[in-house]
């Protein structure tokens, strides 16, 4: 049971292209932020290795190649802004692999974006020729209203994105093994305001994921302090940060945040006993 991040920055990626700011050109590799995604890994109780894969951003594929990922179960996506669902495409390679259609969850909203984006996929009946595309079974979610996935409970909540209502995930389990304690675990990214009714679903999580974008204000996303705020109110074993622009360098950063709450990096692996 683990859940590793392919993905920790903000929609243009870090570095930036043309800036030479201090974490753009900065030698450490946690500063090298790819768009926000991750993906929980399980064992389901047949001992099948199982990967639900949140969100498919443009480096989608490099992601999967860096973290040698060789599967991919199910999709989970947490609204449909460019950073998000634009490597959806990228996953036709899974259904070569694997030999069958891979379910996308998400809302009504973003499944019309993807229809709409996506027509190749989604309505290949009007490709003038065949070819090399992506089989993806659309299922909707609804906010508050779980879905069981392999074993997991999954319960979408609603997050605002600024003035756009986007899902956040609460991931759970009564059958399957998680030794490090990963569970209850909330993925909660690109949110600015969580709504009441949503408070229930975040009751009791030990691990939690949450947007903190910089210091300064935005529209649309935590501060890091906003982030801080929320974090003690939720009460999380660990927290993990997500979706950081260049304001914020990794090491300088994280010497400034309380125990138990870090920012996360690519390629960071929370589960297996140990983070990595």
């Amino acid at each position: 049971m683990r859940l590793r991040f392919l993905g920790t920055g903000t929609s243009a990626g870090i570095p930036i292209i043309a800036c030479d700011c201090s974490v753009c050109t900065s030698t450490d590799p946690r500063d090298n932020r790819t768009r926000t995604s991750a993906v929980v890994e399980f064992v389901d109780a047949s001992g099948q290795e199982r990967v639900i894969l949140i969100d498919a951003s443009p480096d989608f594929r490099e992601q999967v190649l860096r973290e040698g990922l060789r599967r991919i179960d199910a999709i989970l996506i947490t609204h449909n802004h460019v950073d998000h669902v634009w490597g959806l495409d990228e996953v036709r390679r899974f259904n070569e692999i694997q030999g069958e259609a891979i379910e996308v969850w998400a809302d009504d909203h973003t499944h019309g974006s993807l229809r709409r984006v996506y027509q190749h996929i989604f309505e290949p009946e009007k490709n003038i020729q065949k070819s090399f595309i992506a089989k993806l079974t659309p299922r909707e979610l609804r906010a508050g209203e779980a879905i069981e996935l392999f074993g997991m409970k999954i319960t979408p909540m609603t997050l605002m994105h600024g003035v756009q209502a986007i899902l956040g995930f609460r991931f759970e389990s009564e059958t399957l093994d998680d030794p490090s304690g990963l569970l209850p675990l909330a993925y909660c990214t690109d949110v600015v305001e969580i709504p009441d009714s949503s408070r229930e679903h975040l009751g009791g999580v030990k691990t939690l994921v949450l947007d903190a974008l910089r210091h300064r204000p935005h529209a649309t996303h935590f501060t890091v302090e906003q982030a801080l705020v929320e974090t003690e109110r939720i009460g999380a074993s660990r927290t993990y940060f997500v979706h950081m622009t260049h304001d914020l360098g990794h090491a300088s950063t994280n010497q400034d945040l309380p125990d138990g709450v870090v920012l996360a990096h690519d390629g960071l692996i929370v589960g297996d006993g140990a983070d990595s």
